[in-house]
């Protein structure tokens, strides 16, 4: 592991970037981040940087939960990155083209928890953290690509935990609160970009129900000593690769018994 002062710095260096509106290092860098676990140092301390500009965190997003992802990224397990406060959207949304670098978007299942998952309470599992679940909604994942073209495998992966894997916020549906009839891992996601189908998937697409990645979530959190608190939202992994956005463009995304989300790009 890189010391604090390398950490810091790399931090400091991406979201100096992440301002400018330019296109992130590639890691290891300068600064060694080399490994997974330094890149989430490294996130740590870039998500304090974003959080005097955006407001403190109100959820998490998951990426790689998928074995295709996985696979592309170099890696065994899904990641994590934070929402925060001020880019969490409610549907119909507009945003502005021109305060994105790329701007793209992700169908994805979006859950609020109505209780604490506290640490303690861990191991977690897909029926335990269902408990905790108040809502489920149709969700985009907003998305600014930062990242050099053609990088994949762990390169790409240690800078994208590292300046929290690309998000730029969320775009929620409305809250579905008697989801428990419903078979969200059945259930089908579909996206279109002005009015033309751009991608579908099912929610057994992210570790074969939405909720896995939420347990992982969970536990991943209690092994650090932190609870996922009541209210906290989380989208939990695209069921349609990611698709890119222009001004004037309309999108929805749509799942099977939870509605649709709209978002147009000013």
């Amino acid at each position: 592991m890189p010391d604090a002062p390398a950490i810091l710095q790399a931090a400091e260096a991406l979201f100096a970037e992440y301002q400018a509106g330019q296109t992130f290092t590639p890691l290891p860098g300068p600064w060694g981040i080399d490994t997974i676990p330094a890149a989430y140092a490294v996130q740590r301390e870039y998500l304090k940087l974003l959080a005097e500009a955006q407001g403190p965190v109100g959820g998490y997003k998951l990426a790689y939960t998928t074995a295709t992802m996985q696979q592309r990224a170099g890696w065994h397990e899904p990641c994590a990155g934070a929402l925060m406060t001020s880019v969490i959207y409610h549907a119909p949304a507009t945003l502005k083209g021109a305060d994105y670098c790329r701007l793209g978007m992700e169908c994805e299942v979006a859950v609020q928890l109505a209780a604490d998952l506290p640490a303690a309470g861990a191991p977690y599992t897909r029926d335990t953290v269902a408990a905790a679940v108040g809502a489920v909604m149709a969700a985009f994942e907003v998305i600014d690509m930062r990242l050099p073209e053609g990088m994949d495998g762990l390169a790409r992966t240690l800078t994208s935990v590292a300046t929290n894997i690309s998000n730029a916020g969320a775009v929620l549906g409305p809250p579905v609160t008697d989801w428990q009839n419903l078979d969200l891992a059945a259930a089908r996601g579909t996206a279109h970009i002005n009015g033309v189908e751009v991608g579908a998937g099912y929610g057994s697409d992210v570790m074969g129900h939405p909720f896995e990645p939420l347990a992982w979530l969970a536990n991943q959190l209690a092994a650090e000593g932190e609870s996922l608190p009541q209210g906290f939202i989380i989208i939990t992994g695209s069921i349609v690769a990611p698709k890119f956005l222009n001004p004037g463009d309309r999108a929805t995304v749509a799942v099977e018994g939870l509605g649709q989300a709209e978002l147009t790009v000013a």
